[in-house]
């Protein structure tokens, strides 16, 4: 594999091809904190957003001293609410300095930055011993993921744990209890759908270049925001949340939403790595931004005594997969956080997932929504035979404090989310390249598009972040 293909021809042949509710101090006072002593120690990188969503959570669980708060943007609007809360805690806004200067009071880090920049955080606190936190999808390259699980492995002492959240609440602790049981068995077939418009845009498919540069505000370090990926000039359409609509920042609603709706399958279906991805279908395909809607199909060989397993992503508004007879009402989730700009709004069919096994049919939703039996009157005929399912002991984020502090394990650590994360990665690359390729999961190779398989690890990263790509 190439993984020093230049980044002008790179992005050249890319063009080519179409490449929170704020917790109150009286709130705050009636959280069951652990004895200070006891507490795991904190450092978040990311402070507004979803990353303050992150932190809240985390610090709700009185299980960490958040002991140092590191943001590119430290003064925009969107972190105010994180300062108000920690207004004596030290800032940062380079995650190198706060390593550096306050390494030895960090236990471990919440990663809560864009996609791209999950990477260079995680492998620096990875080396460093730190336990770590980071947002979903791991990262945005298949082999920076992979370079994640090596570094992991490698400090086999620290903690990692990805935040799709939904691990570690009742639809994991449903479908282990079903797979276990035999009620979920011998699965053919998943279609997995997200048809909320979520985080999207209205931006012309036809674009030649991308949006014309904008004055950089005062408060943000616009290269340090880019980091490996340096080279663009700042636009607004770049960040807060709509980093995640290019194929240069983020992973689209495949890396948004799989981990939410696909993770318990792929973890108890034993599904690895796929040997066939395509893209059959992509509403406004460009070389720039991620299309509108698109349909990408997946294939994972036979696994042990299991079958083979086709699973089909579909999202976009009107992009809707089969609706088997019998399935009934799309539930939503009340658990499912709303996207950051509003409310998540009622559409056709709500985020979720219809499995097909062998003799069941089964619906479920995203997140921590559990699966149903359809159509209803098998589910009658089956209730007296499904087992007990437990209740979860920790959510998401104590169960990652735990583990920090020895007392668990997490559920979703770099070993199993990873190849999860790798999915998706090249799901993207399909779609980038509005084709099909081949996969020798063995190998982690692309073996029919010499530049799909470069595309596994993407362009070099800017000079000054290449330290980061070593194990």
């Amino acid at each position: 594999m190439n993984h020093y293909l230049s980044r002008r021809s790179f992005i050249s042949r890319a063009a080519m091809v179409g490449g929170g509710v704020i917790l109150s101090n009286s709130l705050l006072g009636k959280i069951p904190f652990a004895p200070a002593n006891e507490r795991v120690n904190l450092a978040c990188i990311g402070v507004g957003n979803r990353a303050g969503e992150i932190i809240r959570d985390l610090y709700k669980t009185g299980l960490c001293n958040i002991v140092a708060l590191c943001d590119v943007d430290m003064n925009a609007p969107h972190t105010q609410q994180i300062l108000k809360m920690f207004p004596d805690v030290p800032r940062f806004q380079d995650f190198r300095q706060m390593f550096d200067k306050m390494g030895n009071q960090i236990d471990a880090v919440s990663i809560g930055t864009p996609d791209f920049a999950h990477f260079a955080i995680t492998m620096t606190a990875l080396e460093l011993g730190k336990h770590v936190y980071v947002e979903k999808p791991m990262a945005q390259t298949f082999w920076e993921v992979e370079l994640m699980m090596q570094k992991a492995k490698k400090h086999s002492n620290v903690v990692t744990q990805m935040g799709n959240q939904g691990h570690s609440e009742a639809n994991y602790f449903q479908f282990k209890a079903w797979k276990d049981a035999g009620i979920i068995k011998d699965v053919t077939r998943i279609d997995a759908h997200m048809n909320s418009r979520r985080r999207w845009h209205d931006w012309d498919p036809n674009m030649k270049n991308f949006p014309p540069a904008e004055k950089i505000p005062s408060t943000l370090d616009w290269e340090l925001w880019q980091m490996q990926t340096l080279g663009h000039n700042y636009n607004k359409d770049f960040i807060n949340g709509q980093w995640r609509c290019w194929y240069d920042f983020g992973m689209g609603a495949l890396g948004d939403w799989g981990a939410h709706i696909l993770d318990t399958a792929h973890e108890f279906l034993e599904l690895g790595l796929p040997t066939q991805v395509e893209a059959t279908y992509l509403e406004g395909h460009n070389a720039f931004f991620f299309p509108m809607s698109s349909t990408i199909k997946f294939h994972f060989p036979k696994r042990k005594r299991m079958p083979a397993v086709d699973i089909t992503w579909y999202d976009g508004l009107d992009n809707l997969p089969e609706i088997p007879e019998g399935y009934g009402v799309s539930g939503l989730d009340p658990n499912i956080p709303p996207p950051s700009t509003g409310k998540i709004e009622p559409v056709k069919l709500n985020p979720g997932k219809i499995i097909y096994s062998k003799d069941l049919t089964f619906k479920g939703g995203s997140h921590a929504s559990t699966l149903q039996i359809i159509p209803e009157s098998k589910a009658q005929d089956m209730a007296n035979k499904l087992p007990e399912v437990p209740q979860s002991p920790s959510n998401h984020f104590a169960n990652f404090l735990k583990a920090c502090k020895g007392e668990e394990k997490t559920r979703s650590p770099f070993e199993i989310a990873g190849p999860l994360s790798q999915v998706f990665c090249l799901g993207v690359i399909s779609q980038r390249l509005n084709g099909k390729i081949e996969f020798d999961p063995v190998k982690k190779e692309i073996t029919n598009d010499k530049f799909a398989n470069a595309l596994l690890a993407g362009p070099p990263p800017a000079k000054g972040w290449e330290q980061y790509y070593k194990v």
